[in-house]
């Protein structure tokens, strides 16, 4: 049931009315400029030097037909600097989470033109007579214009509640470009890590296959020379077709990751990269765990997020609650008629008044959708405190892993420095008749071990790193 009031005082004159608002009445309009508008992200271009070829197409609708341009016409080394540039550049998730942040900025405008009043006009030429058969008075022309005023002076709250809202979801769509540009980095340099380490798995491959050849060689000259068996040439070939094999699914993982990166960056079609900088520790984490646990607490935008879409539904609360509140609004016209040829001058007059309604009934409807935001409230606080456990949780992992991989490099390199030192004995001794081949291949096959431990060791408390890099990180969006 909805109850209305209506309250006009109209009048008709025969001159120009002259509309004029008195000076107090600019209070119920404020203008954009005092309404609270969020912030924008800052500039966050950086100096780091990109040649503009890596950068894909302008055109996001391009679609290649012809394999020559899908075809890899150069490889680029890039640094890690260079390969979060593109990222931040580049990748489409954090463009669309970007320009979602500017629809709602648009939408915040569009509710912000509630706080102004509404004004319309029309007007229309219409001929009139009595039909074609009959014998009437001749047609007449008359012209008919109108303006209205509408404003909605009270609305128990609606109104401010649609803004903020807005603003809300300006925030929530800010936090979003937040947490994008932050992933965008974060999966730049894990696939740059990766890259490392394939590229580094291909290096030691290569060499395990030079040691093998070698190996090779020297059993066949032994052999030649009497002073072998041709198990131990069987023995060395073998083991150089493992190595061998070992290599070339090395060299496929380096392409996979290749391009991987290439997909990640959002490259050109035909430029592929590599990995420029060496494989090293990037290095050293200073602060303690619950310094960093208190640090990813405050700077990471998903839980600003949660809270921003707290505030979205304790608006949309509102909005519900208002529907049953009075809604109280100005209305005003002005009218002009004038007939041709009918020797009256033109005519118009004006209508001003105030309208009130007010919901008696609805049958529960505002209060079951002002329900729905308050379960959408405690849904959002729990899923607040989910997030808030798990970046607790992702600190603690990173920074154990940290731990544990720095001193997986300590203990990788003195094993590295031993299993060489180990290698060159077996063969001397091989070579001396002291052992067999196959203390020569169990020594290269320990060298390779070593080798791979130590990259890995480096490779993951590199990426454990930058993953406590990410979650610390200061919000310099906002």
């Amino acid at each position: 049931m909805n109850f209305s009031l209506l309250f006009v005082h109209s009048t008709w004159v025969s001159v120009a009315l002259a509309v004029a608002l008195p000076s107090g009445i600019a209070i119920l309009f404020p203008t954009l400029a005092g309404a609270i508008t969020p912030p924008k992200p800052q500039n966050t271009s950086s100096s780091v030097q990109v040649p503009d070829y890596l950068n894909p197409n302008p055109n996001p609708l391009q679609f290649p037909t012809k394999p020559e341009e899908v075809k890899i016409q150069k490889t680029v080394s890039i640094s890690l600097a260079q390969a979060l540039e593109l990222a931040q550049r580049n990748n489409r998730d954090l463009q669309v989470a970007i320009l979602q942040l500017e629809g709602s900025r648009s939408a915040l405008r569009q509710s912000q033109a509630a706080l102004f009043p509404t004004l319309g006009i029309s007007s229309n030429v219409t001929n009139s007579g009595n039909g074609f058969t009959s014998s009437s008075s001749p047609a007449s022309t008359s012209f008919n214009a109108s303006a209205q005023l509408n404003y909605n002076l009270y609305t128990s709250g609606n109104r401010q509640s649609i803004i903020q809202a807005a603003e809300e979801q300006v925030l929530v769509n800010q936090f979003n470009v937040e947490t994008q540009y932050l992933t965008a980095r974060l999966n730049a340099a894990t696939q740059y890590y990766n890259l490392q380490q394939a590229d580094e798995q291909v290096r030691i491959s290569q060499s395990t296959v030079d040691s093998a050849q070698a190996s090779f060689r020297d059993t066949q000259a032994r052999e030649e020379a009497g002073v072998g068996t041709h198990f131990d040439v069987l023995q060395a070939q073998v083991n150089l077709a493992n190595a061998q094999q070992t290599l070339t699914n090395a060299i496929s993982q380096q392409q996979i990751a290749r391009r991987q990166l290439a997909t990640t960056l959002s490259l050109s079609q035909s430029v592929n990269i590599t990995a420029g900088d060496p494989v090293d520790l990037a290095g050293l984490w200073q602060p303690t765990m619950e310094e960093t646990i208190i640090q990813a607490f405050q700077n990471r935008p998903e839980l600003q997020q949660y809270l921003a879409q707290r505030n979205i539904y304790e608006q949309q609360r509102r909005q519900a609650l208002s529907q049953l509140g009075p809604q109280i609004s100005v209305v005003s016209a002005y009218n002009l008629l004038d007939r041709f040829n009918d020797g009256i001058s033109v005519t118009d007059g004006y209508s001003a008044g105030v309208q009130a309604s007010l919901t008696l009934f609805d049958g529960g409807a505002a209060r079951a959708s002002a329900d729905q935001s308050k379960a959408n409230i405690a849904i959002a606080e729990t899923q607040f405190a989910s997030q808030r456990d798990q970046i607790r949780f992702n600190v603690e992992q990173y920074y154990f892993q940290l731990q544990s991989n720095l001193k997986n490099v300590q203990t990788s390199t003195l094993a590295l420095s031993e299993a060489k030192e180990a290698l060159d004995i077996a063969r001397l001794s091989y070579q001396a008749g002291v052992n067999t081949q196959t203390d020569v291949i169990a020594a290269e096959s320990a060298l390779t071990t070593a080798e791979g431990n130590r990259v890995t060791a480096i490779v993951n408390y590199n990426l454990a790193l930058a993953n406590l890099q990410i979650l610390v990180t200061d919000r310099a969006l906002r």
